[in-house]
């Protein structure tokens, strides 16, 4: 099982946001038959069969075991992923479209952009999984409390500057064989309730 899918087709997308299915994708962390989901979910051993093979056919639960139990054979299901997460690519003609209003201070922006990475990373990973190699990325992931706006300012200002002159130094136009890589750095006020910047609090 991998701890994270990406869903690329629309038709996937729309199985996997009913809400039926959606608590089957939950509840097939652990390997169950139709028979132990009808009993979990409260509803007809027939009717979760349905919502079984419409998951299966789109590649978001897979066979573990089939077990024979008298004269009927009882099929053990398991989600494909931990959990899942729907690329752009399944609204292709409404996606978002950084490039068409970039703007560094725009919050709007920044969801594009992530919207992008969503995307992209998804496309590559397919590819990478495909060619059974490793796809090579980093991600940081941190917290910052700034004590005032004018600080945070100048936190954008000296990490800005930070790493325009590091792509500086490594970025080569003309290196032989050489291959470019995306880098998104972005800062968001955190929506835990209790971090400056959430609804219900004043800005410093």
């Amino acid at each position: 099982m991998l701890e994270v899918a990406v869903i690329e087709d629309p038709a996937a997308a729309e199985a996997s946001l009913d809400p039926v299915r959606g608590r089957l994708l939950a509840e097939l962390s652990q390997p169950a038959s139709a028979t132990m989901l009808a009993a979990r979910l409260g509803l007809p051993r027939q009717k979760v069969n349905y919502h079984l093979r419409a998951l299966e056919r789109h590649g978001l639960i897979e066979l573990v075991e089939e077990r024979r139990k008298g004269n009927m054979t009882e099929r053990v299901m398991r989600a494909t992923a931990a959990s899942y997460v729907i690329s752009p690519l399944a609204l292709a003609a409404v996606q978002p479209d950084p490039d068409r209003s970039p703007d560094a201070l725009s919050a709007r922006w920044l969801l594009a952009v992530a919207a992008r990475l969503v995307r992209e990373v998804g496309e590559l990973i397919g590819g990478a999984a495909q060619a059974r190699k490793r796809l090579a990325t980093l991600t940081i992931d941190g917290h910052v409390r700034f004590a005032s706006a004018a600080q945070r300012a100048a936190f954008a200002e000296v990490l800005a500057a930070a790493v325009g002159a590091l792509v500086g130094k490594y970025h080569d136009e003309d290196a032989p064989g050489g291959r470019e890589h995306r880098l998104i750095v972005a800062v968001h006020p955190s929506p835990d309730a209790r971090a400056p910047g959430a609804p219900g609090r004043k800005e410093p």
